[in-house]
């Protein structure tokens, strides 16, 4: 069994002004195709060929660097753009908003330890809101690392997550990484979002 590259939603222009097409284009066709290619070359002929994309997540300290790494991008970006959508969705609400406020306190608590996790991660890599339980944590990861993995400082089931790869943002916003981040919230499918948190 092989990993394919997932069918978007929606076209390369439905994010604009927020993402540009040529961004999701690239980022689509290219950076998340190449992560699959790799991830079942460095699979084929194991056992991880029969095994579902989290199964290898969550066991992926015995893994190579290659599945570790491909794995993580072809996962992180399969709920990236799903979490995503044009003119985003209604903020949180029911079980979803009761766990971000019992969780951060408020809505804008949350985004705003979202909005840090993101701008403060060095280098490459994302930002998370986990489930953990019945809780709900913000955290970061490198590269394409990812809470589910068994190597996370912080451990759980991702439910939104934004890429802070330069090449998530760099053709229309440069370095300006906050812009980018602040932009992601006219785009957050919050249906998608509670769907996840509900399993």
């Amino acid at each position: 069994m092989s990993f394919e590259l997932p069918k978007l939603g929606y076209n390369y222009t439905a994010l604009e002004p927020h993402i540009d097409a040529r961004t999701m284009e690239i980022h689509h066709t290219k950076h998340h195709a190449a992560y699959i290619n790799n991830l079942n070359t460095s699979i084929a002929g194991t056992a991880l060929e029969m095994k579902s994309i989290e199964e290898i997540m969550t066991g992926v300290s015995v893994h190579s660097a290659a599945v570790r790494n491909n794995g993580g991008g072809f996962y992180n970006h399969n709920l990236y753009w799903e979490v995503i959508a044009p003119g985003g969705s209604p903020k949180p609400e029911g079980v979803l908003l009761s766990a971000i406020n019992d969780s951060f306190g408020s809505v804008q608590n949350f985004q705003e330890a979202f909005v840090k996790a993101a701008v403060t991660r060095f280098g490459s890599g994302w930002a998370w809101l986990v489930l953990q339980e019945n809780k709900l944590a913000v955290s970061s990861t490198p590269n394409q690392d990812n809470p589910l993995m068994d190597v996370a400082e912080v451990r759980g089931t991702p439910i939104l997550g934004i890429d802070v790869w330069e090449h998530a943002y760099y053709l229309n916003y440069q370095n300006r990484r906050p812009d980018y981040v602040n932009a992601f919230w006219n785009l957050i499918n919050w249906d998608e979002v509670a769907r996840r948190f509900k399993g």
